[in-house]
């Protein structure tokens, strides 16, 4: 059974409804989840898990300012996270708002950190996005995430 840790920050309460439905994902996945927002996160949390995904709201084409220092942060722990299955979610206000780009930066981190990063042929390719408030199908991409993580991760940690 894999652990997977979700971390993400939200202002409006849109990503955090993501992280929820992602966590969902993971148990229906048959794993372990912890969601935490990044201001009661630590980055060598991440080394305690078999899986770690990111939610940021979208601010010009990035992440959050406060997940950007997590990842920072981070540094110290350059090179223990290899082989630790990640992802990432996002949100925006408006189509064409960035969320596409905002999860690159968010997995452009985690590979460099040396994680294995779950795609998807089908849906929204790079993780997860949604458009203001999450609608039905940005909360089904969410669970199909949450399942595919846990799968990868319990897959790898066996």
């Amino acid at each position: 059974m894999a652990d997977i840790l979700i971390i993400y920050d939200s202002g409006t309460g849109n990503t955090e409804t993501m992280a929820d439905a992602v966590a969902e994902g993971v148990e229906d996945g048959g794993g372990e989840v912890e969601t935490r927002h990044v201001k009661d996160a630590e980055p060598e949390e991440m080394l305690d898990f078999d899986g770690v995904v990111i939610g940021s709201p979208t601010y010009y084409g990035q992440m959050s300012g406060p997940l950007k220092q997590f990842f920072d942060d981070s540094v110290t722990y350059q090179g223990q996270l290899s082989g630790t299955v990640g992802g990432a979610f996002s949100s925006s206000a408006n189509p064409g708002g960035g969320n596409e780009t905002t999860i690159l930066s968010i997995l452009e981190c985690m590979l460099i950190h040396g994680m294995v990063i779950q795609g998807t042929a089908n849906g929204d390719h790079y993780g997860p996005v949604a458009i203001s408030s999450p609608d039905d199908r940005a909360i089904e991409q969410c669970h199909r995430l949450g399942r595919r993580i846990s799968q990868l991760a319990d897959k790898l940690s066996s």
